[in-house]
């Protein structure tokens, strides 16, 4: 039986007693009802969600009344409550806490999605009405929020294909669903290809080398998966601290080969998908007119052009090379005189040895450390240091369900006890989530019709688990993770805006790691770390001699570390810089762009590219480089804590002021100078990393 668009409507609506997604949540604060929402909620809410939506831009294009403001821009903005409102909780859970049901809801609702977008985008009828407002605006007496919305209006339209023909219109829209559906498929095989591989080791010779917690992490794990002996998989947890502490070289290697190898071959393989991606981006680009991705990615960013971005990437490289060759050197010298036997440190050598070379160099280690990370702790440091800051606090509610038993919730107040948010905390890796750490929100914040609706704001990380004889002991670069993260958090919190598309990180790419990137410098703030740093045994504080080592190892291979990263942000630019595809496969492709700056052995078979997520699934294509940038400018922003003082309430008021609370209503250059007094330099980052 065929249905209407109408009667699927009319159903899902006397459904709505069934159907959580469909209604506004009772609970407090609107808090996701996650204890009554089940899979088979998500399709029918979404279809309800889209006819809503399209129902209301049709009143808008419908509307007799001559095209203004408030019945065009600000109708637009809060046309879908409900598509927003189950986009917010499907597509986040689809990182944090996904199922194969759900992956195959999210293959059913890309076309679906994609559409909708093509109704809003290539609407001439609606797009006439919001050209009318564009033309009269410097008339219409509108604040900078306002302003800034009816601009970014119409460049998103403009930008998404409203003023080509209709047969081109028909094309872009061709064009846009494939890359999602290839996006999506890029995600899902990264994930099932890191799912795939788990190490099983049954002889305990062979864990030589790997620090108590390590072990005791590998023996859970076999046991959660019905294994003998140990288990280590490609979960950073479990990858990255065995590529560190293992004596066994060939283990190291098989580890290795299987984390950059990911999605590579066999039934998750991402290499044609990758140069499908890059192919629809390009043909994307050139009928809107641009001559490439990159061209049309960075025309809404700070840089606003790739020459732009490369002499930056080039400012960076090129002075930090000879530094990282140094690092790389160095470690060599160290590993030969220390037993090494080969003729070169391989990719899976480099990180054991630059360890032990660590260890010797500042007496500091891991595992040293580690007892004084207790995760309980440094929760309360991380929430404490926005209590010092701006005076918010944290009350863990335990009456607010969560989509997972892993996962906290707290309700944020400001100092006069007014609520700011609530924040969700997912601390743990599992296989429902993907690897890495990320901020995210179930709702941002904006007002509509005089009510203010405060954000709901997550971070998720992949830290060490418990185990049955530790509590959860972080790493201190685990620590420096979540700061980092919670950085985001505080600009999804402290958001103060009308407009939710405008509010909390809803801000240019190259800007949004700043408020992030600065709050990492205080896991190597001495007055900080003594705060709360204490053994999870003996309770005793961290002795200063521990943090003084902290503090010199900040640029323990920097050059190293810097090159690396710049390395993402040039294989980043290449790929989307692109007028054709490169007569070469993904893997030589890569090698080539890579070469010139390579300071590790090549290793034949490996790549970065196909589990590349940031840039082929996430937000970041033609914006990788947006992390350096934003050290830059946090490089030189903590210089004026440091200058202050760390805690300084002045200063903090004024990032949380013209920062913080802004978003995307102001051009970020503006909303940076507004802070510092000047524009920063990359001078600022090298002089930090000790690599003037």
């Amino acid at each position: 039986m065929f249905l209407t668009a109408g009667a699927m409507l009319a159903i899902a609506t006397s459904c709505k007693m069934e159907n959580p997604l469909l209604k506004e949540s009772t609970l407090p604060y609107g808090a996701p009802q996650f204890d009554k929402i089940r899979t088979e909620h998500y399709l029918p809410a979404f279809k309800a969600g889209i006819e809503e939506a399209k129902a209301a831009i049709d009143a808008i294009v419908a509307n007799p009344e001559d095209p203004t403001f408030e019945n065009t821009i600000e109708a637009m903005e809060f046309a879908s409550p409900v598509l927003n409102r189950v986009s917010g909780i499907f597509y986040n859970l689809m990182e944090a806490d996904t199922n194969d049901e759900m992956e195959t809801i999210a293959e059913e609702l890309s076309p679906l999605m994609t559409e909708y977008s093509m109704y809003v985008s290539l609407n001439e009828g609606l797009f006439e009405r919001v050209k009318a407002v564009y033309a009269q605006r410097e008339s219409l007496g509108l604040g900078k929020e306002q302003m800034t919305l009816l601009e970014d209006t119409y460049r998103s339209f403009s930008r998404n294909g409203a003023n080509l023909s209709s047969g081109d219109k028909e094309t872009y829209g061709k064009y846009v669903e494939e890359l999602s559906l290839a996006t999506l498929q890029f995600q899902r095989n990264v994930l099932a290809s890191s799912n795939a591989f788990v190490m099983n080791v049954t002889d305990e010779a062979e864990l030589a080398g790997l620090p108590q917690y390590v072990k005791d992490m590998g023996a859970l794990a076999a046991r959660e998966k019905g294994l003998e002996g140990w288990a280590f998989t490609l979960d950073y947890p479990s990858y990255g601290p065995f590529l560190k502490f293992s004596s066994n070289r060939e283990l190291r290697k098989k580890m290795y080969m299987a984390y950059s190898t990911k999605a590579i071959g066999g039934d998750t393989d991402n290499t044609e998908i990758v140069r499908k991606i890059v192919d629809l981006r390009i043909k994307i680009a050139d009928i809107l007119g641009y001559d490439t991705y990159a061209e049309y990615a960075l025309e809404e960013r700070m840089a606003k052009t790739p020459d732009v971005v490369d002499n930056f990437i080039e400012r960076l490289l090129a002075p930090s090379l000879p530094y990282a060759r140094k690092d790389v050197a160095c470690v060599y010298e160290f590993a030969k005189s220390n037993g090494f036997g080969g003729e070169r440190l391989e990719p899976w050598d480099f990180s054991y040895w630059s360890e032990r070379y660590k260890e010797a160099e500042y007496s500091l280690n891991e595992e040293d450390l580690k007892p004084y990370f207790r995760l309980e702790n440094c929760i309360d440091a991380v929430l404490g240091l926005a209590t010092r800051l701006y005076g918010v606090t944290f009350e863990e509610r335990k009456d607010i369900p969560v989509y997972h038993r892993d996962v906290k919730v707290f309700d944020v107040k400001d100092e006069n006890g007014e609520h700011l948010a609530l924040f969700y905390a997912d601390f743990f890796p599992r296989e429902s989530k993907r690897n890495g750490a990320w901020m995210t929100e179930f709702r941002g914040q904006s007002i509509h019709n005089g009510i203010e609706r405060r954000p709901l704001v997550s971070i998720v990380t992949n830290f060490t688990k418990p185990t049955e004889t530790e509590p959860s002991l972080i790493t201190h670069s685990e620590l420096t993770t979540f700061l980092h993260e919670f950085g985001h958090a505080l600009h999804g919190m402290l958001a103060k805006g009308r407009y939710e598309s405008q509010t909390g990180t809803n801000v240019a790419r190259d800007f949004v790691e700043l408020p992030s990137q600065i709050m990492e410098n205080w896991a190597f703030e001495p007055q900080y770390l003594d705060s709360f740093a204490k053994n999870y045994k003996t309770g005793e504080n961290i002795p200063s001699e521990l943090i003084d080592k902290i503090v010199a190892s900040q640029n323990y291979l920097a050059g190293y570390s810097q090159v690396r990263q710049l390395q993402f942000c040039v294989l980043d630019m290449a790929w989307h810089s692109l007028k054709s595809l490169p007569s070469e496969g993904t893997l030589e492709f890569e090698k080539k762009v890579l070469e010139p700056s390579a300071v590790m052995p090549y290793v034949p078979g490996a790549a970065i590219s196909p589990s590349f997520g940031h840039i082929f699934s996430g937000g970041y294509s033609a914006g990788y480089y947006s992390y350096k940038w934003a050290e830059v400018l946090e490089a030189d922003a903590f210089s004026l804590f440091k200058e202050k003082g760390i805690f300084n309430r002045e200063v903090a008021d004024s990032f949380r002021r013209n920062i913080l609370e802004k978003g995307g209503s102001e051009d970020a250059s503006v909303l940076y100078r507004n802070f510092r007094g000047h524009d920063p330099q990359p001078e600022a980052l090298m002089r930090k990393l000790g690599l003037e």
